[in-house]
């Protein structure tokens, strides 16, 4: 081939090798629990760059996207609360083999940035801080509502925060907090630490904390079984434990 003909196809045998690499790249549909959310945001571009793999993340409460895989919602890997996986794996929806331990979270108080800190020293101090706000907000359908409900009934005080709390849906606790929705926010540790417009108070008092387990799951249905069972292998290497545990979570 004359050398100047060879120069001119270049062009066009470069993009179709570029289409065949994005012809053969695996993309994996990935449901996931706000909680997880900024541990998978944080690992899954390493992974993206020794795979070829392209991650399509889905991030809700973890009882919505229960709802979503029980409606049919197609995807090849879940990340949620140890509760709800047991549940999926009763219905088949899920590889009951691929389940696999990720990370274990906290509840913790988001405040906006500059506002006074509340006091969560003690049980007790935590009871007058709870009276005291003017407001407080945590996702319905979330982790966190089951134990902040669990945690006024013991504290005898369901009647004075039924007034003043602020059930949420389509927002998190932290965006609550952050609009002024909300004066205080309750949920996961590791939700209200990558949020711009929030601080972390604190953890609950240690007395009352209640840590939820998160696992991750293959979908029965999976087109690429293999390829999330790698990334899952690759989220429990010693080299991702770092990266968790920065993210307000502690390893499983």
């Amino acid at each position: 081939m004359p050398r100047r003909r060879f120069l001119l196809a270049l062009p066009g045998i470069g993009l179709a090798l570029a289409r065949m690499g994005r012809a053969s790249q695996v993309e994996l549909t990935v449901l996931s629990s706000n909680a997880t959310k900024a541990v998978l945001e944080a690992l899954a571009s390493t992974f993206e760059e020794t795979e070829n793999i392209r991650f399509v993340f889905r991030f809700a409460p973890s009882a919505e996207l229960k709802s979503r895989i029980e409606e049919g919602e197609e995807f090849d890997l879940a990340f949620l609360t140890s509760a709800l996986v047991d549940d999926l794996v009763a219905l088949g929806k899920v590889d009951a083999g691929s389940r696999t331990t990720i990370a274990r979270a906290g509840a913790g108080v988001a405040i906006r940035k500059g506002a006074r800190r509340p006091d969560l020293s003690t049980p007790e101090a935590f009871r007058r801080t709870l009276l005291e706000a003017r407001s407080i907000g945590y996702v319905g359908r979330g982790v966190t509502a089951d134990i902040l409900r669990n945690l006024f009934e013991r504290y005898g005080i369901s009647a004075e925060m039924g007034a003043k709390t602020k059930n949420l849906s389509g927002v998190t606790a932290a965006e609550a907090v952050a609009s002024g929705q909300a004066e205080l926010g309750f949920t996961q540790i590791s939700e209200i630490l990558p949020h711009p417009g929030v601080e972390l108070a604190g953890p609950l008092p240690a007395e009352v904390q209640v840590y939820t387990v998160f696992q991750a799951v293959v979908g029965s249905n999976s087109r690429h079984p293999e390829a999330g069972r790698r990334f899952l292998r690759f989220l429990t290497a010693p080299a991702a434990v770092p990266v968790i545990r920065a993210k307000g979570m502690e390893p499983g």
